[in-house]
């Protein structure tokens, strides 16, 4: 009985690997490659596969989703004859799992290999100047080529993009001291713009100010004519109302005299001819003023003797 019992056993145990080996859960977004006696069968493709069991080997099994890869940096000469260091990032997706395995022995080294040798053809006509502001060119050259070469490998190139791009440490320093002169150069013509604007603002400021205060001296000297005239003016009329004979002006001109002699600097006062004439013109109304007065009072007390005849007949009688 226990020979039995280890055959059963052995059989269990056959049936059990045939099972697990027949039954084959193909993940999403995956493929597998089926080989019978070393030949290629068929693709298996996301989802539960059944094969011949010991018969069909699973070869390889791909990722259908899309991939990244980063390559290390690559020197490559400019037209220039500078070398710069490229560090590149690859997009590329497998969409057909056969050809990816039987096509090419290892597709991401071959697209590396690809991507270093297109790079410096591209980069080789071109500047330095050129290569740091042509990354879109750039990128656009590599991914044509790319794609166009990794077709019949059963891969598609979506995208290519440049990480950095690193001139040698001479050609940074030049560059960065190239910056500096230009930003310190804006910055002084920006300085520059800004203390022109301030004293183009500044000295229209003042000239408005000098305009408002000439116009403001202008309409003052205007108002303090005006009233000047018009106190000249009131003063004539006055005068002319009041019909003043020489000797009133005489007088005034007497009374004004003082007044031209005040103040500490005058050391020397001219008299002007005109004060004979002024002194003349008062000495005579004085003289009649006092011959008036003596007459009244010696033609017989009643201040009446030089009252003209007519005058006397008008008054009436005090008694």
């Amino acid at each position: 009985m226990e020979p039995v019992i280890i055959v059963l056993i052995i059989l269990v145990v056959l049936v059990f690997i045939a099972l697990i080996k027949t039954i084959q859960v193909i993940p999403q977004a995956s493929a597998a490659i089926v080989e019978r006696f070393g030949r290629y069968t068929r693709t298996l493709n996301a989802g539960l596969n059944i094969v011949v069991p010991f018969i069909d080997t699973i070869r390889n099994r791909i990722d259908l989703r899309e991939q990244v890869v980063p390559f290390p940096p690559q020197p490559v000469i400019t037209q220039d004859n500078l070398v710069v260091n490229i560090d590149t990032v690859i997009y590329y997706q497998v969409t057909d799992a056969r050809a990816a395995t039987y096509e090419v022995a290892s597709y991401i080294q071959a697209i590396e290999q690809l991507t270093v040798t297109t790079l410096r053809n591209i980069i080789g006509g071109m500047d330095l100047e050129r290569t740091l502001t042509s990354r879109e060119e750039i990128n656009a050259a590599l991914r044509g080529v790319l794609d166009e070469a990794t077709g019949k490998w059963g891969i598609r190139v979506n995208r290519v993009e440049l990480k950095a791009i690193e001139p040698p440490t001479s050609i940074q320093d030049s560059m960065e001291k190239q910056m500096r002169a230009d930003r310190d150069k804006r910055a002084a013509i920006l300085q520059a713009e800004g203390v022109r604007q301030s004293e183009i603002l500044r000295a229209e400021g003042e000239k408005q100010s000098q305009i408002l205060r000439a116009e403001g001296e202008a309409k003052a000297a205007a108002l303090r004519a005006e009233g000047e005239a018009q106190a000249v003016r009131t003063v004539f009329e006055a005068i002319h109302a009041g019909d003043p004979d020489q000797k009133l002006l005489s007088y005034q001109y007497l009374q004004m005299l003082p007044k031209i002699a005040e103040g500490d600097a005058n050391k020397l006062w001219i008299v002007p001819s005109e004060i004979g004439d002024a002194l003349k013109g008062l000495s005579g109304a004085v003289g009649n003023f006092g011959s008036n007065l003596g007459g009244g009072t010696s033609g017989g007390g009643n201040g009446t003797a030089n009252v003209p005849a007519q005058e006397r007949r008008e008054k009436p009688s005090i008694d």
